[in-house]
């Protein structure tokens, strides 16, 4: 064992105000022992009186300490079979393929896969990857909700690697796995522009997100090179579920100039845009981001990715150890269907 080595977990709850990491120094000049007699304490080695251990143990508990198990055991050569993936929804089809990708990728290295579901909430995000540092996993793959990743920074220390997924690291130097989800939205409306639209409207996912800020930015780099500067008043912004989207999109189309065209920005938002668009007997024209079941049978245009590949990427930057850190950019491409490819006031049903 090597003396001062081991750590807190830097990961707290949201509430928690900011302090020192408590280490194992300190926990020996608590108790009253050596660092080398709290070090064998702490890990259960021989040689050390109950008694002793007690006080050490009661010690780390009133401190809140807690050992570095990780680096424990990369020290005695052991490595983990167990990756953990932390997402914001298991239950959307995007994020279960991404699932899907890495225990694919996983499972011919004969290592397992944990999933965790954060329901976009940074606090619980939190949580869960102090949960499962604590476990001992090998690595975190980590579909972000969360502005900043600086503490991930602790987690890499002691030995994780952690892998972004969708949205790229702020504050921290990772490996991640990207769409290209500005050329993607900017193929998807110079797509609707070129069958004659100019009234395009953009229904987005939650405004503090990098993807929704990247599909915008490709949105209004394709609108203004097409001369329409006036192009935000059609866009509505935090629509993260198929029912928000649904009130979004109703809003632009009660607008005494409503959009001939739109463009959903991801699959869900693409699902209550279709809500919205039922019973219309000509509907405005359509792209989604994000292929999703039935879209083929609905007849709906989407720019679409492999979304399987990215877990399988994320898998495989998992493993790679003692490599620097990389960014994949998965690339994305336009599927016309028909609901993207008709003229303003012409319908796609």
């Amino acid at each position: 064992m090597i003396p001062g080595d081991e750590q807190a977990g830097a990961l707290t709850g949201a509430s928690a105000a900011p302090r020192a990491a408590v280490t194992l120094v300190d926990v020996a000049a608590r108790a009253g022992v050596s660092l080398k007699t709290a070090s064998r304490a702490v890990n259960g080695e021989p040689h050390v009186a109950e008694e002793t251990r007690r006080r050490v143990v009661e010690a780390a508990d009133a401190l809140g300490f807690r050992l570095n198990s990780m680096a424990s055991m990369l020290r005695r050569g052991i490595r983990s079979s167990v990756v953990g993936f932390v997402t914001g929804d298991l239950a959307n089809p995007f994020y279960a393929a991404i699932a899907s990708g890495i225990e694919q990728e996983l499972r011919g290295h004969g290592m397992q896969l944990v999933v965790a579901s954060t329901d976009e909430d940074p606090v619980r995000e939190r949580e869960l990857v102090d949960e499962l540092v604590s476990r001992q996993v090998r690595a975190l793959v980590v579909v972000s909700t969360r502005a900043s990743h600086a503490e991930l920074a602790s987690v890499q220390e002691r030995g994780v690697r952690v892998v972004l997924v969708d949205r790229p690291p702020v504050g921290l130097e990772a490996d991640t796995v990207l769409l290209d989800s500005v050329v993607g939205a900017r193929t998807a409306v110079e797509h609707l522009l070129a069958h004659g639209h100019r009234r395009i409207g953009f229904v987005g996912d939650f405004s503090r997100l990098s993807t929704h800020h990247e599909r915008l930015t490709g949105f209004g780099e394709a609108m203004t090179a097409a001369g329409v500067d006036d192009w935000r008043r059609w866009v509505r912004e935090d629509r993260h579920d198929a029912a928000s989207a649904r009130s979004g999109v109703s809003d632009l189309l009660a607008l005494p100039e409503p959009p001939t065209a739109l463009f959903a920005s991801n699959n869900r938002v693409t699902t209550g845009t279709l809500s919205a668009l039922r019973g219309l007997a000509v509907p405005p024209a359509l792209v989604g981001f994000d292929d999703f079941d039935l879209a083929d049978v609905l007849g709906v245009t989407v720019v679409a990715h492999d979304t399987v590949e990215m877990g399988r990427q994320a898998a495989r930057l998992a493993l790679a150890a003692g490599e620097p850190p990389r960014c994949v950019v998965v690339p994305t491409r336009l599927v016309p269907r028909g609901s993207g490819e008709v003229a303003p006031g012409v319908s796609w049903r």
